[in-house]
């Protein structure tokens, strides 16, 4: 096997930068857990659509939209900043999207005419705007700490990132976001701010709050961590960007193995994107689990992925990214098919259990339990997949394109994103059956972790 080195960078970075880069990662997370996936997604799919079908539907084409524009926009946004240099100026142009999309959601009212395309548009800006400003906060690692640092770096971010989840999700429905029945939030309490649950205003508020969520935990970012010093102006930066860019997909032969992860992680990435996309929806057919439950769930999930993500990053700056990958990837495939065994009175695909009883209390069936435990288990180990991954590309790439390559590791990441829930959804209409298509996803993270085995990855050149 050949060893190619992967230098250090000439210097690291104080605490206070450190810590700036850091909060980015929970500055963004409330798009991912309040609007895409725990609040304002089920929201719109059940009070701003005509009906749940239309709503998902709907949602999906809203999600798509972004991701095609992630995917064309990423590496040649990438390859610009490699020329460019900086990368704040980039992070505050996306930081408008972010805010102005989230916030703008405020305004999806049920019943109001506009409010369909309205929160279709706002949330595919929010997430482009969330994933295009990732790009450039993830190519200032190198910069930041040494090599052998990269991994801790990369999972002590995630692991916030989860943190500011669980914070930012507890508080809603803590204080905002009420049933409509009782007009109670989680927590017994009448919602703040006088807001109104028949008009949805706690699940409405979700996206004014994450913008100024954002707004508050990105400004050390901005203040204090230290940017790359500017090269080209805007104009010709586009063109030799895109130079830069088309070569880099010429000389694909030269980066072969680059490439060869980059697939391997749109694989298990998608399958990724499936367990989580479904996951609440399985629970929901088999054991009729309501919002609270699902939010209480997503809570669980939240905080084992924020110590998986700590755990996870010490373990690969002791055995390296790949290693953290592909064991992650094998817990995946034994929680989502201890997943696939249980229905509401069987677990392990044949050992009967006592059903779920109405009334009995809050995940109170054995089924329930076994569910919770595989679920904890996927969500301890979604941190480190993902922490442990962008450490690996920072290991294989080539050191004077590292902002391009992040481009394209968003594109693998999100190129392919509708092809696993597509899947799922053709085999469960066709089988009829929600266990056997979601055993797509098992499919998914067996082939992205079997070539994954045959990346190189390069050793350390330590100080």
């Amino acid at each position: 096997m050949t060893s190619i080195s992967t230098p250090m960078p000439k210097a690291g970075a104080g605490p206070a930068a450190i810590t700036g880069w850091l909060l980015f990662d929970v500055a963004t997370q409330p798009v991912f857990t309040l609007l895409t996936t725990f609040i304002f997604a089920p929201f719109f799919a059940g009070r701003i659509a005509e009906n749940a079908v239309q709503g998902q539907s709907l949602w999906g084409f809203a999600a798509g939209a972004a991701g095609l524009c992630i995917a064309l926009g990423s590496p040649v946004l990438g390859a610009v900043a490699d020329v460019s240099g900086g990368r704040k100026p980039w992070i505050a142009a996306f930081s408008v999207l972010i805010v102005l999309g989230s916030a703008a959601l405020w305004f999806a009212v049920p019943g109001a005419a506009y409010a369909v395309p309205l929160a279709m548009v706002a949330f595919a800006c929010a997430t482009i705007g969330t994933e295009f400003a990732t790009v450039f906060t993830n190519s200032m690692m190198p910069a930041l700490v040494p090599p052998e640092k990269l991994g801790r770096l990369s999972g002590t971010g995630w692991a916030l990132g989860y943190v500011g989840g669980l914070v930012s999700l507890a508080l809603m429905l803590a204080f905002f976001v009420a049933s409509p029945e009782t007009g109670r939030t989680l927590a017994g309490l009448s919602p703040l701010f006088g807001l109104d649950p028949a008009d949805g205003g706690g699940d409405r508020a979700a996206g004014p709050y994450s913008a100024l969520w954002y707004l508050v935990f990105v400004m050390p970012l901005f203040l204090f961590t230290p940017d790359v010093p500017g090269g080209q102006r805007f104009l010709p930066a586009i063109k030799a960007g895109l130079a830069r860019l088309k070569a880099t997909f010429v000389k694909a032969r030269a980066h072969r193995n680059v490439f060869k992860y980059l697939i391997a992680h749109m694989i298990y990435a998608d399958g990724l994107v499936g367990l989580f996309a479904f996951g609440g929806i399985y629970a929901t057919g088999i054991f009729g689990w309501s919002t609270t439950e699902i939010g209480v769930f997503g809570i669980l999930l939240t905080i084992t992925g924020a110590i998986g993500a700590f755990v996870g990053g010490r373990l690969d700056d002791r055995y390296g990214p790949k290693a953290v990958v592909l064991g992650a990837v094998a817990i995946l495939i034994a929680a989502t098919i201890g997943c696939l065994s249980t229905t509401s009175g069987v677990i392990l695909f044949g050992i009967p259990v006592d059903p779920p009883i109405p009334g009995g209390g809050l995940f109170a069936a054995p089924a329930e339990r076994f569910y919770l435990l595989c679920g904890g288990l996927i969500g301890m180990v979604a941190g480190p997949l993902q922490a442990a991954s962008r450490t690996l590309l920072v290991r294989v790439s080539p050191e004077d394109s590292m902002t391009q390559f992040f481009g394209l590791y968003a594109l693998s990441g999100k190129v392919t994103s509708f092809m696993c829930p597509t899947l799922v959804g053709i085999v469960t209409a066709v089988s009829a059956s929600q266990q056997i298509g979601m055993t797509v996803l098992v499919a998914f993270f067996a082939v992205g972790g079997a070539l994954l085995m045959t990346v190189e990855v390069p050793r350390l050149r330590r100080g």
